[in-house]
């Protein structure tokens, strides 16, 4: 599995760097980048998480994207009550449980304006650690820096819908 998501993570730097050097056929929008908070399920254990992520996206024509993206979920609290002597005592545990993930893909999207229908499929990764450490920028660069080193699990994602644009 390690060596399956290299060579996926290769591919999509890749192709990032080919797509970059494809001149747009679109005049006003070469690509687009945005930050955005992430709300993940594991299904597994049924547990929510919340987190930040980032989007790349590069267009190569008019109707082709290319677009990246990354979530880091942090660490999920859970609270427990403890009733001794009859008084119930709520508590507030870490869990340590922290949740990296990623997608890559390509994106069709038609029609002209500020609606357009699309279609989507991406490929990535599910990196789930344990780590008792507080939740840092330093915590987050040494999560991506080990990802050869953990195990990850792969994650296909298919998508369509309605985007609108808003603004200029």
């Amino acid at each position: 599995m390690k060596r399956v998501a290299m060579f996926v993570l290769k591919g999509v730097a890749l192709v990032l760097l080919g797509a970059s050097l494809v001149p747009a056929a679109c005049a006003q929008e070469h690509g687009q980048i945005g930050f955005y908070a992430d709300y993940f399920r594991l299904a597994e254990t049924k547990t929510n998480f919340a987190g930040v992520g980032a989007r790349l996206a590069i267009n190569t024509h008019r109707w082709l994207q290319f677009e990246g993206e990354m979530n880091y979920d942090f660490n999920r609290v859970f609270t427990e009550v403890f009733t001794p002597l009859g008084l119930g005592v709520p508590v507030q545990q870490r869990s340590n449980v922290r949740v990296l993930h990623g997608l890559f893909g390509p994106k069709l999207q038609g029609g002209h304006g500020s609606f357009r229908p699309f279609v989507t499929v991406k490929g990535g990764f599910v990196n789930v650690r344990l780590d008792p450490r507080p939740a840092t920028f330093g915590t987050f660069t040494s999560s991506i820096e080990s990802l050869r080193s953990q195990d990850m699990i792969g994650a296909a994602y298919l998508g369509a819908g309605l985007e609108r644009d808003f603004g200029p």
